[in-house]
């Protein structure tokens, strides 16, 4: 029956002050609206801010019937306008009875949007899909339309800083990107495929952000000019103080003279954490041209290699670090810093002054940086050659500057907290998390030239009050032994990537010093961040329900804007987000390619889907799981055979500790009867015999064990903590 005239009326009027009041505050950009159906559907989008209906629509062209719970629908003076555009309501005691509706007005030929996280994310991540959506689907048998809100999640209308509308909006009006998906048929709706499908879209939308076409030199420059009288580094070695100012006038001399006298496009920096490999960095890049800080503690061929390969004709490092690197294959070029800055002091005030009156923008014309760089190489690092040899990874300025947007939107530190900068910058996580997200995001970095030492970098963290310390398991366990609890009370987050972090480890970690060791996981190849774990946000109302944030054994939820799929390691088809296979995933953070390497770059790069050689799965919640990469499995009699698994079982039958140095390691090696063969490397008598005996109490399979035990003197390790795959190998074969 149609509607009474003053009642359509009173809706359009509802409708147009809503948008009108919403088109305030919101730039609304639609993508996919060709994907509607006629017909009547169901809309299921994320659900990240209080004005989410209005804003969707804004953006579709039919009026929506909206699905609310009924203890918002009951409010008084929502009661009325829920009334007047025809909301739904549902509750655990009618939810039958609103399902049936919704079905009903969809035969129809409605639109009914059902937001199926039945809830307001606090965490700016998709959380949990609740199963009503899927009744609702086939009750109706119409088809299932997946729809993303992004830039919603920062409005005063979100939970992101711990609280709603008592805050200040970043901008006004704000870009909203609105994604209808594709449609889903009743028959295949379910909740892992939901989720992907809106993980998709994030990404789709993510991607679309003004910010990631812009150049990197520019928002480091728009970073330290927005209090330039804060700290930006304190210099572990000496207490040396640099103000953000001062760091960027430091850096823009520099720059004016790298560009005079660097014809090449790219300059090699190396030299330790510290105020002047900061400098370095940042003058390369306001110089336009990429920085390439090399692996110092890697061997000179693959030194020679990597300089080779990136055409590197220049070098910035110091004396003392030369000094100490005589066997370091140089390039033509070496400038010393300690020779360079001084000259340059005169430069160094003037750029002072005129940075303190010169508008970023100004500035970075006057440096002669494009608006523009996106997808350009913005920095070449070199992977660390665990599996095999160095290969060079270029990282666009959208890499970067998308990687530090979605951990830095994540983190929610601020002016008054800081970071630990001791993981080398040739190191991903220490050159985006470390250096770059302290420049651009305001967070203070205290710098030290090496994690190694453990006993002195506790003193820092003590002594400067640092809120994020980023770290290696293998790392971890120096702290485990050598430092004080009282060292690290100022630490608000904590976490851990690079390798597999064993949970005695963490459990033990905790125990002693009362903070909670956070897994991520990142690689070179995605600038690094994938995804971790992170505190559960706290509760708005007592009725709140616990989002959470952290998952044991997980590496946590994946960052803001990445999208990932689960696809058989030897088909490449698409499985189930549940099931264990190889993991591929899509982002702003996927890197551009290896350096001169069309091959190999085809290999692991599809369509914008990078092929992680990582085994993981997903579960219902959305938290990632890593089992290990691909290269630390081996294929017995056509079964895939973990080693982490193996090691872990090992470690735990025979009491084995790993607090200095890791103590085994498992080995495939070639076999002509079932391809390939288990060694166990030891640094402590392991009989072949009892570690049978161990693994089939435990219950891993005949095939699960290593036949071979070799006892040597240290299991390889890189710089990085991780495994040295490529000398566990030779060892394992050696005779």
């Amino acid at each position: 029956m149609p509607k009474p005239l003053g009642q359509r009326f009173r809706q359009s009027v509802f409708r147009l002050f809503g948008n009108l009041v919403a088109g305030i505050f919101y730039y609304v950009k639609t993508f996919g609206i060709e994907n509607l159906p006629e017909a009547g559907f169901l809309l299921v989008p994320n659900h990240m801010t209080y004005v989410d209906a209005v804003v969707l629509q804004l953006a579709c062209p039919r009026p929506i019937r909206f699905i609310v719970h009924e203890s918002i629908y009951r409010i008084a003076w929502l009661t009325p306008i829920f009334k007047l555009v025809e909301t739904i309501p549902i509750s655990n005691l009618r939810a039958k009875e609103a399902i049936r509706e919704a079905a009903e007005r969809i035969r129809k030929g409605e639109i009914v949007c059902i937001f199926p996280e039945g809830e307001l994310s606090r965490t700016g991540t998709l959380i949990k899909l609740r199963k009503g959506f899927e009744l609702i689907a086939r009750l109706a048998e119409c088809e299932v339309i997946p729809v993303w809100l992004d830039g919603l999640w920062g409005s005063i209308f979100s939970f992101e800083g711990g609280r709603y509308f008592l805050k200040m909006p970043k901008r006004i009006p704000q870009l909203a990107t609105i994604a209808f998906g594709q449609p889903i048929p009743a028959r295949s709706v379910e909740i892992g495929l939901t989720r992907e499908k809106l993980l998709e879209l994030g990404e789709f939308c993510y991607q679309r952000r003004p910010e990631l076409t812009g150049h990197l030199g520019r928002a480091t420059v728009r970073g330290l000019k927005r209090r330039p009288f804060d700290q930006a580094i304190i210099d572990g070695m000496d207490g040396r103080v640099v103000k953000r100012g001062d760091l960027l006038a430091a850096s823009i001399a520099l720059s004016r003279w790298i560009k005079k006298q660097c014809a090449g496009e790219r300059v090699a920096v190396v030299l330790p954490p510290g105020a002047g490999a900061v400098v370095a960095n940042l003058a390369v890049t306001l110089a336009n041209k990429v920085a390439v800080n090399l692996n110092f503690t890697a061997g000179r061929a693959a030194l020679q290699a990597a300089i080779n390969r990136g055409q590197i004709l220049h070098a910035i490092s110091a004396k003392p670090v030369m000094k100490r690197l005589e066997d370091f294959p140089w390039p033509k070029d070496v400038f010393r810093l300690e020779e360079l800055m001084p000259e340059l002091r005169p430069k160094i005030a003037l750029w002072r002054l005129i940075s303190a009156v010169a508008p970023a923008w100004l500035l970075s014309n006057l440096l002669g940086l494009p608006k523009k760089a996106d997808r350009k190489e913005a920095v070449l690092l070199f992977t660390s050659g665990s599996s095999g040899e160095p290969k060079g990874v270029v990282l666009s300025h959208r890499n970067v500057l998308g990687n530090v947007m979605q951990f830095g939107s994540m983190l929610n530190l601020g002016r008054q907290d800081s970071v630990m900068a001791s993981l080398p910058f040739f190191h991903s996580f220490g050159c985006t998390v470390t250096l770059w997200y302290p420049m651009i995001g305001g967070v203070r970095a205290i710098t030290y030239p090496t994690p190694v030492d453990v006993v002195k970098n506790a003193e820092i963290i003590e002594r400067y009050k640092i809120s994020l310390l980023v770290t290696t398991p293998t790392f971890l366990r120096g702290y485990l032994k050598r430092a004080e609890p009282k060292q690290f009370a100022s630490i608000k987050l904590l976490v851990t990537g690079a390798e597999k972090l064993p949970r005695e480890l963490a459990e033990a970690f905790e125990q002693k010093f009362g903070k909670h060791v956070l897994e991520g996981y990142g690689l070179t190849e995605t600038a690094p961040v994938v995804s971790t774990n992170l505190p559960d946000p706290p509760a708005n109302l007592p009725t709140d329900t616990v989002q959470p944030s952290s998952r044991v054994g997980s590496v946590g939820k994946l960052l803001p804007g990445q999208a990932a799929q689960i696809r058989d390691p030897e088909t490449d088809a698409l499985m189930s987000p549940h099931e264990l296979g190889m993991l591929w995933l899509k982002g702003p953070n996927i890197f551009e390619g290896y350096l001169n390497e069309p091959a190999r770059t085809a290999q692991v790069l599809s369509d914008g889907w990078f092929k992680t050689g990582d085994l993981g799965r997903l579960d219902e919640d959305g938290f990632l799981y890593i089992e290990g990469r691909l290269s630390r499995f081996s294929k017995i009699a056509g079964e895939m055979v973990p080693h982490e698994t193996i090691e872990a079982r090992i470690i735990e039958a025979f009491g084995l500790r790993m607090e200095d140095e890791r103590v085994v390691a498992v080995v495939g090696v070639p076999d002509q009867a079932k391809g390939e063969a288990l060694i166990l490397l030891a640094i402590r008598d392991l009989s072949p015999e009892r570690i049978r005996e161990h693994l089939l109490a435990a219950g891993l399979p005949n095939l699960w064990v290593p036949r071979t035990v070799r006892k040597v003197e240290k299991i390889p390790i890189l710089g990085s903590g991780k495994l040295d795959l490529g000398k566990c190998k030779e060892l394992a074969l050696a005779r």
